[in-house]
């Protein structure tokens, strides 16, 4: 149990299914993920659209300043996140939204390289660079019933693009938690408090970035973080792909979702 850089055998691996999609890719033409024009899993019209999150935002939450700049900003009390810092690539929504759910559900390794592209183009300047990555892990069931999990996924493509180390395994849930979906912030927060555990001889004075798909609340995010600060890592960060946007009434503006 411990982190592999990017570059011995995830980088293989990746390389592999590189080989196997593009051979697939010659008999099916591949589709854009986020409208289905043929020739792209990405393309450059969908990567146009998407509002990415990369500056302007609040350096605790991510989520895009107001004026006056405040520390912390008004929607820092709606993320429940109690690490160093959470990021998102954009919000979760047009094109990039119909790209997560072609990830999340279909285990599409070249969308799934193509989103990770993005991320690490538009890595967050605050985010520390020699950071281990940690996908949030997902609960048995779920593993089973998907046969994958998509924060790994995402985690070891981002990781090969960084050449950063991943540890798949730093955490592992230990409570079985209803789905996050149609949750309250607290009654999310309440779920999850405790679902995770970090084992302290791989925890202890790391600095990981954790990596999942989506950003609700924050209270994965922020159930995963305590675990391993109570464990000894040093900071804990998160960078998702996407994350939920509050309307103007402060009401959340999502339907699906576990961070």
């Amino acid at each position: 149990m411990r982190a592999t850089r990017a570059g011995g055998a995830d980088r293989f691996r990746i390389f592999i299914e590189r080989v196997w999609w593009s051979s697939l890719d010659v008999v099916f033409p591949p589709r854009c993920s986020g409208c289905q024009r043929v020739g792209e899993r990405l393309c450059s019209l969908c990567r146009a659209q998407i509002e990415y999150l990369s500056h302007n935002v609040c350096d605790r939450c991510g989520y895009p300043r107001n004026a006056p700049i405040t520390d912390p900003c008004g929607q820092c009390r709606r993320v429940l996140f109690g690490g160093s810092g959470l990021r998102s690539l954009a919000f979760h929504e047009g094109p990039l939204r119909r790209a997560i759910h072609t990830l999340k559900y279909r285990n599409n390794a070249p969308v799934a390289e193509a989103l990770a592209g993005l991320m690490s183009e538009h890595w967050p300047e605050s985010m520390p660079a020699n950071a281990v990555l940690m996908p949030v892990p997902l609960s048995a069931q779920r593993l089973r019933e998907r046969g994958f999990n998509q924060a790994e996924v995402l985690a070891r493509q981002l990781g090969a693009h960084r050449r950063a180390p991943v540890m798949a395994d730093g955490l592992r849930r230990v409570k079985v938690t209803q789905s996050q979906v149609g949750l309250t912030a607290a009654q999310r927060q309440q779920n999850v408090a405790g679902a995770f555990a970090a084992d302290p001889t791989l925890a202890r004075g790391l600095t990981t970035i954790l990596i999942d798909d989506v950003c609700t609340t924050g209270a994965t995010l922020a159930a995963c973080a305590e675990a391993l600060l109570q464990n000894g890592a040093k900071e804990v960060w998160a960078y998702t792909l996407a994350r939920a946007r509050y309307d103007s009434a402060d009401t959340l503006n999502f339907d699906g979702g576990s961070s």
